[in-house]
């Protein structure tokens, strides 16, 4: 049995073991050319890149700490609009954002304990 491949506008299509090891017989250097070539895959720029690799570190971060991202938005006090947008790499967390989540990512606990201290205190 193939792989199935989508297409836009039609009904996926199962790939023939011809057209898998046509695939599979491409060199890096082709994939690049090819991908390069197709006008419905730019090339991502350096921005969206790092909007990327910063939103699965965040997303990677709440999930070790096993947050639903309401969860972490909240215990963090984080806006979740906010945090929706870096784990999707719609923005990046500006500088104090990123020290704020490298310390949760070190010392979860301190942090929330201080801002149970702050909010009680």
């Amino acid at each position: 049995m193939g792989t199935v491949r989508f297409e836009r506008g039609r009904v996926p299509q199962t790939m023939t073991r011809a057209q898998l090891d046509r695939l599979d017989a491409l060199t890096p250097e082709e994939i690049e050319a090819n991908a390069a070539a197709d006008p419905d895959n730019p090339p991502s720029s350096d921005e969206e890149l790092e909007r990327a690799v910063s939103g699965r570190a965040i997303r990677l971060l709440r999930e070790g700490l096993g947050l639903s991202q309401a969860e972490f938005a909240g215990r963090f006090h984080i806006n979740l609009a906010r945090l929706r947008d870096w784990e999707q790499g719609r923005h990046l967390p500006d500088s104090v954002a990123r020290a704020y989540l490298r310390v949760i990512a070190r010392e979860p606990g301190v942090v929330e304990a201080a801002l149970k201290h702050e909010v009680a205190g």
